[in-house]
């Protein structure tokens, strides 16, 4: 959808019309209505953000020219510290690094189309924020880790590869099954024990993909804004009954990134 402008004649006139075409919109997220917000050159290349609003939702932008947009780290960082200063009154539903719209318009259609969708997630989120926890193995080498604490795996080891043993392809294959099978189990098990430490009091936890073969389990929790200094508690009461073979790591809070559950078109 594009703005339209009144016709003329006059030069100037034709050229501001056109700079005002080719000026796009960034989306950084999604709030409850906000028309007074405006933060003066936060965001990306050192633009005005303001918000466009409808229906008691205000989308956080600023303006942009073109239709790409490079995730350079200094973009990344003006787009983060964007979202950073919502979350100092709210929990935004961030957008996409680099979502962008035609115009004013079409920013006010996609709100309107899809106002219960937008207002269920922000409520969802409401007076919460985003934690990360991960677990790793704090190991110098997870397979030789593996032997040592599996006897299964120590004994197949021994069986295929012991010192008048020259073991073909199907043999490293099978090991290599056997170490995946009994690495899934582990992780399994370990983070069925840190869900349950770290959730309750009004908290969600969403399980992640592992970064490699050294991460335990990465986390998304979505913990109440009240009770941040109880989840990091029960962070510690978790990590009490691991060795010193296993790492905890826990960050936020951040925007809801990961409990976002949004297919917008623009």
């Amino acid at each position: 959808m594009n703005e339209r402008c009144a016709e003329t004649d006059s030069p100037m006139m034709e050229q501001k019309i056109a700079v005002a075409a080719s000026r796009k919109r960034l989306l950084y997220a999604l709030i409850p209505e906000a028309p007074q917000l405006k933060y003066e050159s936060a965001g990306i290349g050192d633009t005005c953000v303001y918000t466009i609003s409808e229906g008691g939702i205000s989308a956080v932008v600023s303006d942009i020219h073109g239709l790409r947009l490079r995730p350079e780290r200094r973009n990344i960082a003006a787009h983060q510290g964007v979202l950073n200063r919502l979350m100092e009154f709210t929990t935004p539903l961030p957008m996409a690094f680099g979502t962008i719209a035609d115009c004013a318009a079409a920013v006010r259609e996609m709100l309107a189309c899809n106002l219960d969708a937008i207002s269920k997630q922000l409520n969802r989120v409401a007076g919460k924020a985003e934690m990360i926890l991960r677990v790793k193995w704090d190991v110098p080498n997870i397979f030789e880790y593996f032997v040592l604490t599996h006897r299964e795996l120590m004994l197949a080891r021994d069986r295929l590869f012991g010192t008048d043993c020259d073991p073909s392809q199907d043999d490293k294959l099978e090991i290599g099954r056997l170490f995946e099978r009994l690495l899934e189990e582990e992780r399994e098990a370990l983070t069925e024990k840190v869900e349950k430490a770290v959730s309750g009091y009004g908290s969600k936890v969403k399980r992640n993909k592992c970064r490699n073969e050294l991460e335990v389990m990465n986390l998304a929790c979505l913990v109440p804004r009240e009770s941040l200094t109880t989840f990091e508690d029960r962070v510690l009461q978790a990590a009490r009954p691991f060795d010193n073979n296993f790492a905890f790591d826990y960050n936020g809070p951040w925007p809801p990134y990961n409990f976002v559950e949004l297919s917008l078109e623009l």
